[in-house]
């Protein structure tokens, strides 16, 4: 017996066979964004930097409804799940189109062979792309998919069938998710006979709305509309481009100059500007975010619980809300924002109590003088407006209670690929929820499974672990529920992070641009955006 989940899609390739594209005017929009990308092979990268600008060339098998939580489907019509929760059926959408480049020119539509590739590269340390072209999948591995899907096989031309190991109540949101998105095997065919696997992740080929035209780090990413894409309705824009300003006065001035119609993550302190200049519209939505510091437990003395409690103590967290935030987002206590499902209200913070945390370092041993590195991020983020700032006030902290910060930063990629390797000791970082579960906080980033990927405090704690384990195979939310309240208990004793914030989440666009949604997930996505005379 099997249930059958059948989520209605309103979009077939008949019903819009005669619909005209939506872009034919030619308009450009330009979004200002603040870094390159690493690459466009989203599977490999987990910043939000990269999934901007993987965001206009794929689609994944199911997605989120733009601006909201919700589950639609995407390269999926409907599914259907087993009894027992185990097997997970998707029936493919037909008549859907790959893009094209220089090199490649699709033979054939998006079937069942392109998810059997984009998944199987990742479950498959053998498969013959991945060993042309060694890469790291953090997210599918953070959250433990490597071990759980025991196979992706498939039925037919248009059917797949996904087997899992163990229930996994969110695994319809999991692979919504950008590094779920589906690449063409053809082409990766094509590139692994010529000896170039590696141009898949900056020769992009996907399904999306938007086809990559051209790249020039450090200075823009060029889209052109993807003339047939499966849904005409949410291309209404010839061309977007990335103008990348790592600058935030740069981009406001660009906005209001309408060299770019949509930027993002102003500082708090520009608002009451943008928000009085009749040219734009400043969006705004609470923050689904978590802006933390994290203590490598890997590196002495951040093994010894008491160093610790010691450093949260002594941050000034008051402080840093009025400096860096301005007061826009609230004071975090816990490791995942008070608007997620499950978040335990009965958790406290400890008292700012710099004598205090001088007392613990006295008797952790801990000398006078002591120096450690605090990593800062060398950009802007929905969840830290000022990293830059934050640090130098964390460095006063600490330095009040005896200890030595020395502030570092790298460029952002190269941030976050030092920091998945351990090289820090104590780091700033953050997160924006990607799918509404709470899986994507209490695994993703303080599990066993994502030390390597989003595990910034390389924290692996066995009585943690089983807790956030055992909710994941359970299908009641009451019970998942009482699994994630011990595990945020827990994860409060041990103080592998220090919560700062959730900010308040502001997005100035010019007053031209119609129907851009704020994604609750952090993303900027630009199907469906259309921009008026």
């Amino acid at each position: 017996m099997r249930h059958h989940h059948l989520v209605a899609s309103l979009l077939s390739v008949g019903l819009l066979a005669e619909i005209p594209l939506a872009h034919a005017n030619g308009k450009s929009l330009v979004f200002c964004s603040e870094g390159s990308p690493a690459g466009f092979d989203i599977a490999q990268f987990t910043g939000g930097t990269d999934n901007d600008a993987a965001e206009p060339l794929y689609n994944r098998l199911t997605e989120f409804e733009r601006g909201g939580t919700a589950v639609v489907p995407g390269l999926a019509t409907h599914w259907d799940v087993s009894e027992d929760g185990l097997t997970y059926t998707f029936h493919l959408r037909e008549g859907v189109k790959f893009h094209s480049n220089k090199a490649f020119t699709p033979s054939r539509d998006f079937n069942a062979d392109d998810v059997l590739f984009s998944f199987n590269r990742m479950l498959d340390r053998n498969h013959p792309f991945t060993q042309a072209y060694p890469t790291e999948f953090p997210y599918f591995g953070s959250m433990s998919l490597d071990k759980n899907i025991a196979k992706v096989e498939k039925t037919g031309p248009h059917t797949v069938v996904f087997t899992l190991r163990s229930v996994d109540a969110a695994f319809v949101q999991n692979i919504a998710m950008s590094f779920a998105a589906i690449l063409s095997a053809e082409y990766a065919d094509q590139l692994l006979k010529a000896g170039k696997a590696s141009d898949i992740n900056h020769k992009p080929i996907g399904t999306g709305p938007f086809a990559l035209a051209r790249y020039q780090k450090d200075s823009q990413i060029r889209y052109k509309a993807h003339d047939q894409y499966w849904d005409p309705s949410k291309v209404k824009v010839g061309q977007l481009i990335y103008s990348i300003n790592i600058d935030p006065s740069v981009r406001i001035q660009k906005l209001r100059k309408n060299e770019c119609q949509v930027t993002l993550n102003p500082r708090p302190a520009d608002l009451a500007v943008l928000e009085a200049d009749s040219k734009l519209k400043v969006l705004q939505a609470p923050g689904y975010n978590l802006g933390y510091i994290a203590y490598n437990v890997q590196h002495p003395p951040f093994d010894n619980l008491k160093v610790r409690q010691a450093m949260d103590m002594a941050v000034n967290k008051q402080a840093i809300l009025e400096s860096v935030y301005q007061q826009a987002g609230q004071l975090a206590v816990n490791a995942m924002p008070p608007t997620q499902w499950s978040y335990d209200t009965s958790i406290k913070d400890a008292p700012f109590d710099p004598e205090k945390a001088r007392q613990l370092l006295k008797e952790a041993g801990i000398k006078e003088g002591h120096e450690f590195t605090l990593w800062a991020m060398p950009v802007q983020r929905p969840y830290n407006p000022n990293a830059k700032l934050m640090a130098q006030m964390l460095q006063a902290d600490w330095a009040k209670v005896g200890l030595k910060a020395r502030i570092v930063s790298y460029e952002w990629g190269e941030y976050l690929k030092r920091a998945k390797a351990g090289e820090h000791d104590v780091i700033l970082m953050g997160w924006t929820g990607d799918n509404g579960d709470p899986d994507n906080w209490l695994g993703t980033l303080y599990s066993c499974d994502a030390i390597g990927s989003n595990n910034a405090a390389m924290w692996c704690d066995p009585a943690y672990d089983a807790l956030v384990k055992k909710a994941k195979t359970l299908n009641y939310q009451e019970q998942r529920s009482e699994l994630y309240l011990q595990a945020q208990r827990r994860l409060k004793e041990q103080v592998p992070i220090t919560p700062i914030a959730h900010s308040t989440v502001s997005q100035p666009i010019s007053a031209k641009v119609q129907d851009f949604k704020v994604s609750p997930f952090g993303r900027n996505s630009f199907d469906g955006v259309s921009l008026t005379d």
